[in-house]
């Protein structure tokens, strides 16, 4: 559904599309900063977020499963760093 701005005559996106847009930018960057730094943190927000935009009809649908998939990665990466060092923390 687009709203027209009575002055403008410019359509705009709802104020939850905006948002479901703006969820999905944030889960593609969460998820990449989270292969270098706190995957443990920032891939499970990455999933959470990723979802909640597709969920909520987003705009930016190769946005949010980017970030649905980096933050799988980093959960991945984790797990793998955590079996080669044999230790609960890992660092480069």
């Amino acid at each position: 559904m687009q709203l027209t701005a009575p002055a403008t005559g410019r359509t705009e996106a709802p104020a939850r599309t905006r948002d479901a847009d703006g969820m999905a930018v944030a889960s593609f960057i969460l998820g990449l900063l989270g292969l270098l730094v706190l995957n443990l943190f920032l891939g499970p927000i990455a999933i959470a977020l990723a979802a909640v935009s597709l969920w909520r009809g987003t705009a930016r649908r190769g946005r949010a499963y980017l970030g649905l998939a980096l933050g799988v990665a980093d959960l991945a990466v984790l797990l793998i760093a955590i079996q080669v060092s044999n230790t609960v923390s890992w660092s480069l």
